[in-house]
């Protein structure tokens, strides 16, 4: 059955409407005739939270239901989308018009094309259409319909058109004096740390990001820009990023990277582990870890591990270990110096957790695995098996250790003397996990036969 101008839903909100004024009807009856004070008042109370449940179902549908009962509605007035009669029109980037609920879910759902051209949008900002507004208004007072007021319309990620216009105001400072830069950047870093959907209108305009960092990339040195904005910069980065919608376009705008390598190596100390842990946010995409890892961000975040700023260490493990999940990221790591920097925090138990996952990651290539049996990784990682009550520890230094020895047999006379001294491989067979009890087990074989073993891969 064709739809005849009422809103989805309407039917359902009529229902719910009837069933609440009978059930209203029900209580005043009930406090009217009955002579029970106390049941009078629980009743009071239930007749007051349905008056309440009426009040609300009347917000959500501010449109008449006599909008069934006039005349058809001009078709300009109905979105696209939806075909229903416009609330909050707004024009996208083709010059089409919709209505801006309905054209959001469009776009959240990943879709960059207009819906009507299919042509590609070449940004997501929606503008109000002002005139089809003021059309639509004057049409539903003419045939006695109420539609909310557009300033107070809100859309269901809780965000006005007030709303927009001050971020675009922000952006715009970002342009203006090194004072408006520093207060727009503080106010941007707070509403993206405490309203979630303010972070999705970044991915309204493909030029919010660059806006946004312009006071970062003028030209000007590392020296020349206040700590302070550089700091309320990257820390909005950082909360973009866990946007799950944000990570592809803001990895992929080409000053984020740079910058955030740039401040890796300068800044605060929270500066510094904040564009850490934007480069792990970002890097949740396999496709920004291959671009994170070309761009050479592993090398300033391996010499912020070795500096070992202890605000920074679990951030930067964090996005090293992230990054090093791509096969092509692991020698970048190793030739970045990498195995060096974790075996010495190893060996004086800094971060062993974090590290140690890290190190397990690298020995699957070779080149990584040759230098942890040159940097004397064998008797730290057996120091580890005995000391550390971490199960998950225990079975990372036993799955390194199986590297290193199958490809490097010098390494046996270490094992066994271990096993000789303390019986630590044997301990691990009985008290390990699964993986550690294979790995142990495979070592334990080979040291029992006594066999001279040839290099093995």
């Amino acid at each position: 059955m064709a739809k005849t101008g009422v809103f989805e839903g309407d039917a359902a909100m009529a229902a719910k409407a009837t069933e609440l004024k009978k059930e209203l009807q029900r209580l005043v009856r009930a406090i009217v005739e009955d002579e029970d004070f106390d049941f009078s008042v629980q009743a009071v109370d239930r007749a007051a939270q349905t008056l309440f449940e009426l009040k609300e179902l009347k917000k959500k549908r501010p449109v008449s239901l006599k909008l069934s009962q006039s005349s058809a509605c001009p078709e300009e007035f109905r979105c696209p989308i939806s075909k229903e009669i416009m609330r909050d029109p707004v024009i996208v980037a083709t010059g089409q018009t919709y209505d801006r609920p309905f054209i959001q879910r469009w776009l959240k759902a990943g879709h960059r094309t207009c819906p009507q051209t299919q042509q590609v949008l070449s940004h997501t900002l929606l503008t109000p259409n002002l005139l089809i507004r003021e059309m639509i208004s004057q049409w539903c007072k003419t045939h006695g319909i109420q539609l909310p007021d557009p300033v107070q319309y809100s859309n269901e990620d809780g965000l006005t058109e007030a709303d927009r216009e001050h971020f675009l105001s922000l952006l715009e400072k970002m342009s203006s004096t090194p004072t408006d830069q520093k207060e727009a950047a503080r106010e941007l870093r707070l509403l993206t740390k405490r309203i979630p959907s303010f972070r999705q209108l970044f991915g309204e305009s493909l030029d919010a990001i660059t806006q946004l960092l312009k006071p970062l990339s003028q030209g000007r040195s590392q020296s020349d820009v206040s700590p302070d904005l550089q700091e309320d910069l990257i820390t909005t980065l950082l909360n973009l990023s866990i946007h799950d919608n944000n990570k592809k376009f803001v990895a992929e705008t080409p000053t984020v990277i740079p910058l955030l390598m740039d401040a890796l190596r300068s800044g605060t100390i929270e500066t510094r582990s904040n564009a850490a842990a934007a480069l792990f946010t970002l890097s949740a995409l396999d496709s920004n870890k291959a671009l994170i890892g070309k761009s050479g961000a592993l090398k300033p975040l391996i010499d912020l591990l070795e500096e070992g700023q202890p605000l920074a260490m679990k951030d930067v493990a964090s996005a090293i270990f992230n990054l090093c999940i791509l096969h092509e990221n692991k020698a970048r790591a190793v030739r970045d110096g990498a195995v060096r920097v974790i075996l010495k925090k190893i060996t004086n138990r800094m971060h062993v957790d974090e590290l140690l996952a890290i190190l397990a990651v690298l020995s699957s290539n070779p080149t990584g695995v040759e230098e942890m049996g040159d940097l004397g990784a064998v008797p730290c990682l057996l120091g580890i098996i005995r000391e550390s009550a971490c199960a998950r520890n225990k079975e990372n230094s036993i799955a390194i250790l199986h590297t290193i020895c199958f490809n490097d047999r010098t390494k046996w006379k270490e094992m066994r003397e271990e096993e000789k001294t303390y019986g630590t491989i044997s301990q691990l067979t009985q008290n390990g996990t699964s993986r550690a009890k294979r790995k142990a087990n495979g070592i334990l074989e080979r040291l029992n036969r006594g066999v001279h073993l040839t290099h093995t891969a």
